[in-house]
């Protein structure tokens, strides 16, 4: 049990792993580098936790310290208590929800680990948008989405702000890179998978004529906001698969159109 330690100086050294949380290229540098990331906020400690990170340090404003009692109890990792405006001056922001912890990331799976246990897998293309990227996260859990692949130039879902977004899915829900893209798709087929590329495209079939949910092994791949799957991942993928619209809408955020077909590859069909 660590016991809380004030701290008043912003340039505390203890305090570096929470330093320029706002700088995005500065952080996307050193986070993976330095084998941490930063949760944020109550629940996303939490799950973080629970998912079996282990925790670093925690940076509290002093209301907090209570409410994460339990949390300090259990790990032996400095907690850190500041007022408001020193974390913002460490930080670089506003930390609303006056809870910080860095954790310790864990080497990533390979793919084919990944896929040994999986059913249902989502594949993402050059998705780099963080917002995306934990949005995706999030609705994979919660619609029974076993796995996430992810093309050497995705985002990095252990990034703040798709951890935050994601409401700490990222550290649940089981993901690996795919190196070799788009070649490497072709382990994903040899090892059962059906790969569907979703589509707005009118060559693409409807998910609900498609029936996914009634396949064995499916990976339904998506690509970026906006340019969408590549040429190559495309002609890598078994089908094109497309969402069906109304009212002369012809596309969805990619977050939005994930959750609907995650609908459909895991528990049913969308509704027309």
């Amino acid at each position: 049990m660590a016991e809380p330690i004030v701290v008043e100086d912003p340039g505390d050294p203890r305090l570096h792993d929470y330093t320029g949380l706002t700088d995005v290229e500065l952080r996307r540098r050193r986070e993976p580098a330095e084998g941490l990331f930063i949760a944020e906020g109550e629940k996303v400690i939490r799950r973080a936790g629970e998912a079996g990170y282990a925790m670093r340090s925690m940076l509290l404003s002093a209301k907090w310290v209570d409410v994460m009692r339990d949390v300090i109890d259990r790990s032996d990792a400095p907690v850190y208590v500041v007022d408001p405006a020193l974390a913002e001056k460490v930080t670089g922001y506003h930390v609303h929800r006056g809870a910080l912890a860095s954790m310790q990331r864990t080497p990533l799976p390979t793919a084919s680990d990944v896929l040994r246990t999986a059913r249902r897998v989502v594949v993402m293309e050059s998705v780099n948008d963080h917002t995306n990227i934990g949005a995706i996260f999030r609705s994979a859990a919660a619609l029974g989405m076993d796995a996430v692949l992810l093309s050497p130039d995705c985002a990095d879902p252990l990034y703040r702000r798709s951890v935050k977004v994601s409401m700490g899915a990222v550290c649940s829900v089981s993901y690996a890179r795919v190196e070799a893209w788009p070649r490497g798709l072709e382990s994903v087929r040899e090892a059962g998978f059906r790969l569907l590329a979703l589509t707005p495209g009118e060559e693409a079939r409807a998910l609900d004529e498609v029936a996914p949910h009634r396949m064995d092994r499916v990976a339904l791949m998506l690509g970026a906001e906006g340019t969408g799957l590549s040429a190559r991942a495309m002609a890598a993928a078994d089908e094109r698969v497309r969402i069906p619209m109304s009212h002369g809408v012809d596309s969805l955020n990619v977050g939005a159109a994930a959750a609907v077909a995650f609908y459909a590859v895991a528990t049913g069909r969308p509704q027309e």
